[in-house]
């Protein structure tokens, strides 16, 4: 595993955003060999979106031939709802940059079959070949996409009943009213993230402490699905320095050591 421990949040975007770009560019994706491209929701991945955008205004970056998996999205919301995931991907990524909206892929939580939803978009995936890099946050009970304490670690795209903090948490998203957070979510599996070929988890203030903490110095267990990151060849977790802080100094001191070696 890797871990990237930076100053700040706008830190943790701006090298987030970078990696991403270099990966695009280092692939030089085609029509034909498309980069895929996992995308989480939230407020954790809005620097990146921003940084993404600078970079594809400056030129830096194309997503001409990017293809998008989303990794979530709620039950019983259409896409034009404002708390959609739809509808936050377009308003704070896709509507400013090229990608094509065929090449968007998010899951119907408006569909009346949850079991075929989820199968085509597991089918959708393996037919680019799998994802190529998945960039996702962590929840404070260390929950990855809507994967929350007690999923299996080799779970599949399927629909997921929310927990009560997740749902609190979430309400922030809807002024603050629990009764307006949807109960259930479609959301890719543990197992769909782990066979992504590069994975970068964010984390982000000093409340997603202790999940780090259980995900780097912890033992792989499905009380905290983010540890399922540790078995995985090519895991990135990028935190900012309150989202570290639950680290042992010689942890910390160790993967700072890798990142920033002495001269």
């Amino acid at each position: 595993m890797r871990v990237v421990i930076k100053d700040s949040s706008a830190d943790c975007s701006s090298w987030t955003a970078g990696y991403i770009a270099y990966r695009i560019k280092k692939a030089a994706p085609t029509a034909k060999k498309p980069f895929v491209l996992g995308l989480p929701t939230g407020s954790t991945p809005l620097g990146v979106y921003k940084e993404l955008i600078k970079l594809y205004q400056n030129k830096k970056v194309s997503f001409e031939h990017v293809v998008t998996f989303n990794m979530d999205e709620y039950v019983g919301l259409p896409p034009e709802d404002k708390n959609s995931y739809h509808y936050f991907m377009q308003e704070n990524f896709f509507k400013y940059v090229n990608i094509h909206p065929k090449n968007i892929h998010i899951l119907n939580g408006m569909t009346k079959d949850y079991a075929a939803e989820c199968e085509n978009y597991e089918r959708a995936i393996q037919a680019y070949g799998g994802i190529d890099l998945l960039l996702g946050g962590v929840g404070t009970d260390g929950h990855i996409a809507f994967n929350e304490p007690f999923s299996s670690l080799s779970s599949r795209t399927r629909i997921k009943t929310l927990a009560p903090s997740t749902i609190k948490d979430n309400s922030r998203f809807f002024n603050n009213d629990i009764s307006q957070v949807p109960t259930q979510a479609l959301t890719i599996g543990i197992g769909t993230i782990m066979d992504a070929k590069e994975v970068i988890i964010m984390a982000l203030g000093a409340n997603k402490a202790e999940a780090i903490r259980q995900g780097i110095e912890g033992c792989v267990n499905h009380l905290w699905p983010i540890t399922a990151l540790q078995q995985h060849r090519y895991g990135i977790i990028v935190c900012d320095k309150e989202a570290a802080s639950g680290l042992s100094k010689n942890t910390v001191g160790y993967f700072k050591s890798i990142e920033s070696p002495a001269s």
